[in-house]
Formats: C-alpha cells, sequence, structure tokens
C-alpha cells in the first residue's frame, strides 16, 4: 500500500466508514478525551493496538515505538518522547491501567541477536536498541536454542520495560496507591491471541 492507496482508504472513512462513529467523536469532541488505559506498543506494522483489543475511539491512549521500549526516567531538559507522552497518560488523563505489549516475530528482539549496527543513517535506532539488551542477557542466560532464546527475549522484555516504568515518580506513587496497575502482555502475530503475564504464577498465559 502507498500513499495513494491510503488516500484512497481515507475517503472511504469519510464517506462511508466515519458515519458509524460520528456520534462517538462528536461526544469526545465535546467531552474530551478520557482513555482509562495506556497502551505502549510497537511500531510494527502488524501490530494494530486498536485492531487486536477491539476498541474504539477515546478508548486507548496509545504510544508506539521500536520494541515497545521504555527508557528510564531522566530528570532532565532533554527530549524524551516515549517519557513526555506516559507522564502525560498518568499525570494529565490519570489513566488507571498501563499496558506493555510485545508480540511475535519483533523486528528489534530479533535485532539484538544479530551484528551490531554500522550503518550512520541508524545511529538513533542503534541507541534506541541497548533499551533491549537486559532482558537478552537475561533469557541468554539460560543457554535455550536461538529461536527459544528470540521468543522469551521479546516476552520477557515487557517486564523489564514494567521496571523502567516504575523508576517514574507518578507512576511508583500511583501504583504504591493502587491507582494505576501495571500490565506486560504479548500478542502472537499468527495466532492473533494475547498472553498476559501472571506475576503471582510468574508466566504468561491466554488472556
Amino acid at each position: 500500500m502507498n500513499e495513494k492507496d491510503i488516500i484512497k482508504s481515507s475517503k472511504v472513512f469519510s464517506n462511508l466508514r466515519f458515519h458509524n462513529y460520528k456520534h462517538e467523536f462528536k461526544k469526545l469532541v465535546k467531552d474530551g478525551q478520557n482513555p482509562k488505559v495506556l497502551f505502549i506498543g510497537c511500531s510494527d506494522s502488524r501490530v494494530l493496538p486498536n485492531l487486536i483489543t477491539n476498541t474504539g475511539p477515546g478508548d486507548l491512549f496509545v504510544i508506539r515505538n521500536i520494541g515497545n521500549f521504555v527508557p528510564e526516567y531522566q530528570p532532565d531538559s532533554d527530549f524524551h518522547s516515549t517519557a513526555a507522552a506516559i507522564e502525560y497518560a498518568v499525570s494529565v488523563l490519570e489513566v488507571e491501567d498501563i499496558i506493555v505489549c510485545g508480540h511475535s516475530h519483533c523486528g528489534a528482539i530479533n535485532s539484538l541477536f544479530k551484528p551490531t549496527i554500522t550503518n550512520p543513517d541508524l545511529i538513533h535506532v542503534k541507541k534506541w536498541l541497548e533499551l533491549g539488551e537486559k532482558p537478552k542477557e537475561f533469557i541468554e542466560s539460560f543457554g535455550l536454542d536461538k529461536k527459544e532464546t528470540i521468543i522469551k527475549t521479546e516476552k520477557y522484555s515487557t517486564l523489564f520495560q514494567i521496571e523502567n516504568l516504575l523508576t517514574y515518580p507518578a507512576i511508583k506513587r500511583r501504583v504504591e496507591e493502587e491507582k494505576l496497575f501495571l500490565n506486560a502482555w504479548y500478542y502472537v502475530l499468527e495466532e492473533g491471541k494475547i498472553y498476559s503475564y501472571d506475576f503471582e504464577k510468574e508466566e504468561f498465559q491466554a488472556l
């Protein structure tokens, strides 16, 4: 699909499908957004948050980036896109749940097991992928075969991102107050199924 195809599709939405959501959008414009869930997912074109969760306009506040990674809290004045969106969701929208959703066949996770990036045009990608090194090293310590190592890294990386979320003062405070809950999900592309991490049983289970 190229730009021309997307333009045609957008016209279909405007002329036909928008009618199905017209009243919802009018209400959202009038009342403003009030999502209860922050969904942190991968930029992968095959992972569509509203599609896989069957949710509509106004239901999810979404952050997407390569690898569904969360950088640790950095109290400086630099540009932090993911952190800024997290802060807004938590301290302005006051979401009640944060979902970090990994997925199968993740290009970001797979790239962690390939030769180091040397292309100068990918300088920011190379730096960003450092956020996946800890889960990669953790899973590698179990001595599994490569395929299983990659799959488990895709899954358990979400838990490391939750650890990073807890470095944000507002998140830590609201979690301790039981006003905010953190969730780790894993979406399997070829199954269309989502698995959620059970912190008591310490395993991923199908929703």
